[in-house]
């Protein structure tokens, strides 16, 4: 997740109660005749700790090569084929690195589709710390959350009615930090130095790319204590889509955590998703319910597993299996 943010205020829910998977899953079935899969929390959770136990996924270092082959495996067990882009980029410090974007599709052939994103890496440095700050974190919530809950889902896009591209970005997370607590003072201030696995992959598109309807990124989506407000650039870009994420948010229950309070905009992959593929494209990402701000752990070395809750996890995954299940295998627009 870049550090490069301003925000505005959010509801304070608290903690808020526990919410079964079975529980979501039977106030569902009263509402709809459509069979909704349920999110398994558990295994999340268990895809997020198996991505910390390899250590921080650092372009061009051991634990970043066995997490890549562990996303493919994964999704290769699902049968999507998975594809890995490859290609290389100048970070703002000078130095060059190989990254691998992991391209990913349920039922390739269908012309209805949605896209699903989230990045994969983590940031080199714990540098909004204040202790160790040159050092790695284990990023459970600053990537490995999303990953986990895009791999979790990927279990269940086979019976759906659309065809959904799952889309793991790398090296987003190695931007030059500007304008918050920990300013980059070594190197002069330069533009797009966040996210640059997403700016290759909309930039190269391929030409018989079938365009998703909407994408909807997950950044750090896995946290105790979350909100989800509708961030700013989510909001300039693609408001109707914002809307409807939320609504469905609503009608299953969660309207609380999906607060219709507001951020300004933030840097993020879905901005140049939006800005380079011209895909309207919206990021769920976590505030704290009671900082109303990025939560403490943000780019620090306590974002670890301690800081996640299956909660969370439950309530954005059932969510979205709502979303995908209830979009609709016909040429209306979203």
């Amino acid at each position: 997740m870049p550090g490069i943010f301003l925000s505005t205020g959010c509801h304070n829910i608290g903690n808020g109660g526990s919410v079964s998977t079975t529980d979501t899953t039977k106030a569902i079935a009263e509402k709809t005749t459509i069979a909704i899969p349920a999110f398994n929390a558990d295994t999340a959770y268990y895809y997020t700790k198996e991505q910390v136990d390899f250590g921080p996924r650092i372009p061009g270092t051991k634990s970043h090569q066995e997490c890549l082959d562990f996303i493919v495996a994964q999704l290769t067990k699902d049968s999507l084929h998975p594809i890995i882009q490859k290609s290389k980029a100048r970070t703002f410090d000078g130095k060059t690195f190989e990254f691998d974007n992991v391209i990913a599709q349920s039922q390739p052939k269908n012309t209805v589709r949605i896209m699903l994103c989230t990045h994969w890496d983590t940031r080199p440095w714990a540098d909004l710390d204040s202790v160790d700050s040159d050092k790695p974190f284990d990023g459970a919530d600053d990537g490995a959350s999303g990953v986990a809950m895009l791999l979790e889902l990927a279990h269940h896009l086979k019976d759906a009615n659309i065809g959904v591209d799952l889309v793991f970005f790398d090296l987003e997370d190695y931007g030059q930090q500007n304008g918050v607590n920990g300013e980059d003072t070594k190197y002069p201030a330069q533009d797009d130095t966040w996210c640059l696995g997403s700016q290759y992959w909309a930039k190269n598109l391929p030409t018989d790319y079938i365009m998703p309807r909407f994408g909807i990124l997950l950044d750090m989506v896995g946290g105790k204590n979350a909100v989800f407000p509708m961030e700013g650039t989510s909001m300039r870009y693609a408001p109707q889509i914002v809307n409807k994420i939320w609504d469905m948010a609503a009608s299953i229950g969660y309207g609380n955590y999906f607060t219709h309070d507001r951020t300004v905009e933030t840097i993020d992959d879905h901005k140049y998703v939006n800005q380079l593929a011209n895909i309207p494209t919206i990021d769920i990402v976590h505030y704290d319910s009671k900082t109303r701000d990025y939560p403490y752990f943000h780019h620090k070395h306590s974002d670890n597993m301690s800081v996640l809750d299956k909660n969370t996890m439950n309530m954005v995954g059932t969510t979205l299996l709502n979303v995908i299940y209830r979009e609709k295998n016909n040429s209306e627009t979203p």
